[in-house]
């Protein structure tokens, strides 16, 4: 008698080792779909590739300047004594009051993360002993900066900034030169700017006229917002760096600081204007402005660039700086110590240039594009190119691309001047194609004389 087989029976035949197979492809899909995927940070973000040439042009243009005008490059630490910053910034301020983060390291030390640059050069003016060097001492950084201030367009909470400081001078000369480089930065990006200038004076002055602008302010205490209470009971200066609404109105009226100076600080100002007007730096004259630190006396400056926005001309601050003649003594360094300093914001500036469809010229343009077709011309490319750096000639490559149809059409929207394409004839042969791209014209040389060929055509001024 016939017997019903297992399949017949509906018996499952899989064996134990598909089985095993399918069970595992099944964890490993059931892991999978609990992965966590990450998301930025709330008030951060990413610089992609396409913006880098946008952020290297304006970071090269700093380092320039910086180095024309004799500024030694410094790096100080992100993390810094929380002291530092409220010390030097000043304790009543709004960075350190609501926006610096301030945290216990493991051995129990209270650290803050750098809001601003500074205070922490200045800790290393005292600190490495420099005003043992001639003076002044000029210094540049550049770098991030983390404030835990409220995300907003063109805000964000790791932003970066370049710094300029000239510490161990009190000429105005020192006050003017460093508008002067502010200003070339922005002409050599196509930016118009105006700087914004006031004094406040020295501490003495500003004591006296803090007791008029407080009795000033007094009066309209009562339509104040709750930051402006706060402001007017513990630092009235601040008002005049408030962003409500209702505050330009009040300001047309309320005394202003100018009125207050006293002599020495009306003549340290007036000098400094007299070498803005000689230069023909753009400025104009705000007698509120204060900035938003407390180490700052008598010059003070802002760098703005205007918008038309309907019938109304908007504002956008690009950076700003002045003199803080008492911060070193204030950080433990010699009594007396003058300094002054600015520091621009990067990025807004970058904002600002593809807001504004500033084009700018690639940091690195390739004279070269080099194509390859084949695993053979992939190793005979990869030598050339190091043939071709040696000799200073700039390729570009698209090494990770297979097909010649989309390496040449890369090498068209790269505008370079000639293209060498290495195919599979090509290297049984021995050779390499020259195309002149502007010409549609074609040449085929040996591959060992290639690299001075192209040099050749590009001419020395050109490599």
């Amino acid at each position: 008698m016939k017997t019903a087989s297992k399949k017949e029976k509906g018996v499952n035949t899989v064996s134990p080792k598909k089985t095993e197979k399918s069970l595992e492809g099944t964890v490993e899909n059931v892991a999978k779909s609990k992965m966590k995927s990450y998301n930025l940070l709330r008030g951060f973000r990413d610089i992609l590739p396409e913006d880098q040439t946008y952020w290297d042009q304006v970071r090269d243009r700093a380092r320039q300047l910086a180095e024309y005008y004799s500024f030694g490059s410094i790096e100080v630490p992100v993390l810094e004594e929380a002291d530092l910053f409220t010390r030097g910034i000043g304790k009543n301020t709004d960075i350190v009051e609501k926006e610096m983060y301030v945290f216990e390291d493991p051995g129990g030390n209270k650290v803050g993360i750098r809001p601003e640059f500074t205070a922490g050069m200045v800790r290393a003016y005292i600190s490495h002993g420099m005003l043992n060097r001639p003076q002044p001492v000029k210094l540049f950084a550049m770098g991030p900066l983390l404030r835990h201030d409220r995300p907003q367009a063109g805000r964000y909470r790791q932003f970066y900034q370049c710094d300029f400081e000239s510490i161990g001078s009190e000429e105005p000369i020192v006050d003017a030169q460093l508008m002067v480089i502010a200003n070339a930065f922005f002409k050599d990006l196509g930016i118009n700017v105006v700087m914004k200038v006031n004094s406040i004076g020295s501490p003495e002055s500003r004591r006296e006229y803090l007791v008029e602008l407080t009795s000033y302010f007094r009066q309209f205490r009562k339509q104040f917002t709750d930051d402006d209470k706060r402001r007017l009971q513990k630092n009235p200066l601040r008002l005049l760096d408030s962003k409500e609404e209702y505050m330009p109105e009040l300001l047309d009226s309320a005394p202003q600081m100018i009125d207050w100076l006293d002599e020495k600080s009306k003549e340290h100002f007036m000098k400094v204007l007299e070498y803005l007007e000689e230069i023909q730096v753009p400025y104009r004259l705000d007698p509120y402005l204060v900035r938003g630190l407390d180490y700052y006396n008598r010059t003070v400056f802002e760098i703005v660039a205007e918008e038309e926005e309907g019938e109304k001309r908007h504002q956008i601050a690009l950076g700003g700086g002045g003199r803080f003649d008492g911060l070193v003594e204030l950080l433990g360094g010699r009594e007396g110590t003058p300094a002054c300093g600015f520091a621009l914001g990067l990025d807004r500036v970058v904002s600002l240039l593809k807001e504004r469809q500033i084009e700018l010229a690639p940091r690195f343009k390739g004279a070269v594009f080099f194509a390859q077709l084949g695993e053979a011309a992939r190793r005979i490319g990869l030598k050339l190119f190091e043939e071709f750096r040696a000799e200073k000639i700039p390729v570009v490559e698209a090494f990770g691309k297979g097909s010649l149809k989309a390496q040449l059409e890369l090498a068209s929207k790269q505008e370079v001047a000639y293209t060498l394409i290495l195919g599979q004839k090509e290297v049984l042969d021995g050779t390499v194609i020259v195309r002149d791209m502007d010409a549609g014209t074609q040449e085929t040389v040996p591959v060992e004389k290639v690299v001075a060929m192209v040099r050749r055509l590009l001419g020395r001024g050109d490599v």
